[in-house]
């Protein structure tokens, strides 16, 4: 698991086992996000049982799956609000991490007074080039 840190008090994963979440756990990780379908692959642990594993551990669950790419408003408005009512440090986790990020950047380009240079720079620190995007992320910032 490649996790990078993106906000204070957020990071991004690629795919995590149940292992993994006791290690995020014991570095201080209090909610997760996971951002993949139900399914998704037949070498990944299957949400119920990450999820499972998280709320023995302590850590809040939240699935918000999403399919590469495609991101509506309704998915976007569900993590903007996991991102603000969910105990930091938050984790968020797709199979390669570019999900969370997208899903992170589209949720941070709403609200007020939104520095997309910034985001970029934050997501492409984390090895995630988000210029395909920057149209898209500047149009939600202007209606914010």
């Amino acid at each position: 698991m490649q996790v990078h840190e993106i906000d204070p008090g957020f990071a991004i994963a690629d795919a995590v086992t149940p292992a993994d979440l006791e290690e995020v756990a014991r570095q201080g990780v209090r909610a997760v996000i996971c951002n993949r379908r139900p399914g998704e692959a037949e070498d990944h642990p299957d949400d119920r049982a990450l999820s499972t594993r998280a709320v023995e551990l302590g850590l809040e669950w939240r699935c918000i799956p999403v399919t590469p790419g495609e991101y509506s408003e309704a998915d976007i408005a569900a993590f903007g609000q996991a991102l603000e009512s969910l105990p930091t440090p938050i984790l968020a986790f797709c199979r390669t991490g570019r999900r969370a990020v997208h899903l992170w950047a589209h949720a941070r380009s709403r609200e007020p007074q939104c520095n997309i240079p910034l985001l970029l720079a934050a997501a492409r620190a984390a090895g995630h080039d988000l210029e395909e995007r920057r149209s898209q992320l500047e149009a939600a910032a202007r209606q914010s």
